[in-house]
């Protein structure tokens, strides 16, 4: 398969190793000195495009890629508030994208984990939940985009919480969502429900680039040939 890669720092750089690994090649390399190159042979001539950048500039990446006829698996987060308009877009123009907040194979797993235990815990109204997010420092948006995912299959499962809030609570019908920002940390996702005699807890703590890195070449070989609008449920068929 022919991979074009918009986004070239470190996530960029161990996806082409994985990829080229699993026999695919590398057409096209798009960073910030090369915009261009969206409209080059080399790019069109690929069969999907793996988008890691910038909330500011996915959408425009995104529409690039359509023009020149490319599908896209993009895991860039902190765009989202305008994805019921964009799903639309796509559809409607008949263009491909793959979007997850977090293509680790073991985070989707955490998250049908998250959902299950928040209907259990529908039941029993003495537990408070919480989450908490650490990054590295390098992370423009906070809360992550995968606490985000976490936070909406919660709420759609948990009844007594309506809504998450950053940091703090102010009311019991609000989920907080703690971010800490610090080192060279990959991404650890912890969730928490409290009562006055013990605590549940559940944490997913990513070792390495290599689990994002994999699952978006592994949605890119999905993705390849389908239409419209595709995430990690499509692949993993949860």
């Amino acid at each position: 398969m022919k991979i074009a890669l918009i986004g070239y720092g470190k996530m960029g750089k161990t996806i082409e190793r994985i990829a080229i690994e699993r026999g695919h090649e590398i057409v096209s390399i798009i960073d910030v000195n090369n915009l261009d190159d969206f409209d080059s042979p080399a790019f069109k001539s690929a069969d999907v495009a793996i988008e890691f950048t910038v909330p500011q500039v996915a959408l425009s990446n995104y529409r690039r890629a359509f023009a020149s006829g490319v599908a896209v698996v993009s895991g860039t987060t902190g765009w989202t508030d305008e994805l019921p308009t964009f799903r639309k877009e796509i559809e409607d123009g008949g263009h491909t994208l793959f979007w997850s907040s977090n293509f680790s194979i073991g985070v989707n797993i955490f998250m049908a984990v998250n959902k299950h235990l928040a209907k259990i815990m529908n039941q029993f109204p003495v537990y408070n939940v919480e989450m908490t997010e650490v990054h590295h420092i390098q992370k423009l948006d906070a809360p992550s985009g995968t606490a985000i995912t976490l936070a909406e299959g919660l709420l759609d499962n948990l009844h007594r919480k309506s809504a998450w809030v950053k940091e703090t609570e102010t009311n019991p019908n609000e989920l907080a969502i703690k971010s800490i920002r610090e080192g060279q940390v990959p991404g650890i996702h912890t969730i928490t429900y409290e009562s006055d005699v013990d605590t549940i807890t559940i944490t997913h703590d990513a070792k390495s680039r290599e689990g994002f890195a994999l699952g978006s070449v592994v949605a890119a070989e999905f993705t390849a040939g389908k239409k419209g609008f595709l995430g990690m449920e499509d692949l993993m068929k949860f």
